[in-house]
């Protein structure tokens, strides 16, 4: 268990009181936190990951659509269009260099309306120029056609020079390939992970950060809170025992909210799609788009599906795909792809994002919808650095959030 673990840790060799002095803790063993686990590790920290689950990645690591993002759609200077751009470069190089399972396949963003096509699609194509994605490229009527021979641009006119724009740089991964790699350079460089071991509560006072990991107390120098779709109750866990202090009063409120976001797979037709396929956003999320993963099961999704505000934690949300939510996903992906027939679509499995607003409490502000990563300069508390909302484009984002958390925690 959780002491053996720690008996594997130098310090805790040298530390005869009945707990351990860690230098770097990281909470939670997804995407994020394993890539950050690694920076440490490679930085020469002695680092030790805490994992509640038997696995890593086994919540929103695992069950999303297993997309490199391009950094499109993002508000222009915010973390995500930064870390988005900067982490698909660096993520593609990596798993070049390792073989992992990956492929550029590229993205279609298709409009089905004159609208979408007149104004929508120039608006993204300016957006992605800001966000330093300059490979899009136009696409007529005739292009699409001859790219993905039974996607239909709606209800545009014939023959349209701008009808569609195409993300060379979009692509697809094996997301779960990617963290045993990332596991395996951290664990090559002296970190260790600890499963089944759950943060109950910490401290912050003016000696460093204390732990209470399942009842055993833990001290570190540094500690980084990638907890997911957990990471607001275990901030909201910790007191501040400093003497100077404003953490409490300032940091409580970072609360998250849920979204939840159903995939159908097709079933019983072959896969159309040689690309991914995305219609132009709506409001609420990037609609119901078509995704190919690299076994080339074409599935289709995320929808958003809010859940009730009051809900904090996320064991209390139900994963099951409701059925009958079907008939939207019929209605949205028959825009692009009118040869969709009744009965081929089956629910799949659905993810949660962690999300820093919610449409019932208020009015999200553009600040709302970025990530949120804090460290000392924001709240003052040495080695701290707190992740919340770390939703889509989190696993593309990964490495270049794993820089950033390191540079903030100096």
């Amino acid at each position: 268990g959780f002491l053996t673990v720690l008996q594997r840790t130098s310090s805790f060799l040298s530390t005869p009181a009945p707990s351990s002095q860690i230098q770097t803790v990281v909470i939670g063993a997804g995407v994020i936190g394993l890539a950050v686990a690694r920076r440490f590790a490679l930085a020469g920290e002695e680092v030790l990951i805490l994992e509640r689950g038997d696995s890593v990645g086994s919540e929103t690591s695992s069950r999303n659509s297993e997309v490199i993002h391009a950094g499109i759609y993002y508000a222009s200077g915010s973390l995500k269009a930064r870390f988005c751009v900067e982490g698909k470069a660096l993520l593609y190089e990596y798993c070049q260099s390792r073989s992992i399972p990956h492929k550029a396949v590229g993205k279609l963003i298709v409009a089905t309306s004159e609208v979408q096509r007149t104004t929508n699609l120039h608006v993204i194509k300016n957006r992605a120029n800001i966000n330093g994605v300059h490979d899009l490229k136009w696409l007529s009527t005739e292009d699409v056609k001859i790219l993905e021979p039974e996607v239909r641009c709606g209800s545009i006119a014939n023959d349209q020079e701008k009808a569609a724009l195409f993300s060379p740089s979009t692509g697809i991964i094996d997301s779960h390939s990617l963290m045993t790699n990332f596991l395996a350079d951290a664990e090559t460089n002296g970190a260790v992970i600890a499963h089944r071991s759950t943060v109950r509560s910490g401290s912050f006072s003016d000696h460093g950060i204390t732990l209470d990991v399942d009842g055993y107390p833990i001290h570190c120098q540094k500690l980084i809170n990638c907890g997911g779709l957990d990471s607001a109750n275990v901030a909201s866990s910790f007191s501040d025992k400093r003497t100077t202090t404003d953490f409490d009063v300032k940091h409580k409120s970072q609360g998250q909210y849920f979204a939840k976001g159903n995939y159908f797979r097709l079933e019983s037709q072959k896969t159309p799609f040689n690309h991914l396929v995305y219609p132009v956003p709506e409001k609420a999320g990037l609609g119901v788009h078509a995704t190919l993963d690299l076994g080339n099961q074409c599935r289709f999704g995320p929808d958003v599906e809010w859940i009730n505000a009051d809900v904090k934690h996320s064991h209390d949300i139900d994963l099951t795909v409701d059925p009958g939510r079907a008939n939207i996903f019929y209605e949205s992906i028959r825009r692009y792809w009118p040869f969709l027939l009744d009965g081929s679509l089956a629910p799949d499995y659905s993810g949660i994002r962690p999300k820093r607003f919610h449409p019932d409490v208020s009015v999200s502000s553009s600040a709302d919808q970025d990530f949120l990563i804090e460290g000392p300069k924001e709240h003052g508390i040495n080695g701290f650095v707190n992740l919340i909302g770390i939703e889509s484009p989190g696993l593309t984002s990964c490495m270049a959030i794993a820089e950033h958390v390191y540079n903030t925690s100096i």
